[in-house]
């Protein structure tokens, strides 16, 4: 859990500044969006496989565009 240590000389701004890098660091707000409402296994494994053939379709796309410029 991210927390940070407040200077005296430091402002609020600076602190929250800090604060929020380290949230999203650790992929805090992003987990809690995932978490904000259930979802079922099968639910959970469509959006894995639709994850997967999109990663998958972006690395053809990289590869042929690569492979275009040789």
């Amino acid at each position: 859990m991210p927390g940070i240590k407040v200077k005296e000389s430091e402002s609020f701004e600076e602190a929250y500044r800090k604060f929020k890098k380290q949230t999203d660091r650790n992929l805090v707000v992003t987990e809690v969006r995932a978490r904000r409402f259930f979802e079922s296994k099968t639910e959970k494994r469509k959006k894995q496989k639709i994850n997967a053939k999109k990663k998958m379709l972006k690395r053809l796309y990289m590869l042929r565009r690569y492979e275009s410029k040789l």
